[in-house]
């Protein structure tokens, strides 16, 4: 198990995740069409390079999911019960098919449950950066976290 126990996460600690992704045009075409999100931006090459952007536009909420996805293993993969919710989600800089996402969490704030013994609220902030490091999207994460047990 590598996620952290409510207990070794701190409040500033920042984690710049090891793992890269770069998307492709297949992970945004299927993403969009899994999700029955048919918006020509993100599925019509031809349509895509007469908008603004010139190109096809990642959709937005694969990059949630990577944000998100790409924290796990550092975080809370095997000490999580939970998400409880995501807020201040923003996307302030596109991402395009071919560009490789960088993804940096940092602990804003963490809590011992009121009402479930054993268990602890961790609020992170999740941090999208593009290949140029330029910041793709940010999303602030509440986590219901383990505590680590007494045999542990």
């Amino acid at each position: 198990m590598s996620g952290l126990w409510f207990e070794e996460f701190e409040e500033g600690m920042v984690f710049d995740h090891d793992w890269t992704r770069t998307i492709t045009e297949t992970d945004n075409r299927w993403f969009s069409l899994l999700t029955m999100n048919p918006q020509p931006v993100h599925i019509d090459a031809h349509a895509a390079a007469k908008s603004v952007w010139g190109r096809p536009l990642v959709n937005s909420l694969f990059t949630l999911g990577l944000m998100v996805g790409m924290s796990v293993n550092d975080t809370t993969f095997g000490t999580t019960i939970a998400n409880l919710g995501m807020s201040d989600v923003k996307f302030p800089n596109p991402l395009f098919e071919g560009d490789t996402v960088k993804i940096r969490t940092t602990v804003l704030s963490k809590r011992l449950s009121k009402s479930r013994p054993g268990e602890g609220i961790v609020n992170l902030r999740h941090e999208a950066f593009n290949q140029d490091g330029v910041l793709c999207g940010v999303c602030d994460r509440a986590a219901l976290m383990r505590v680590r047990p007494e045999s542990a």
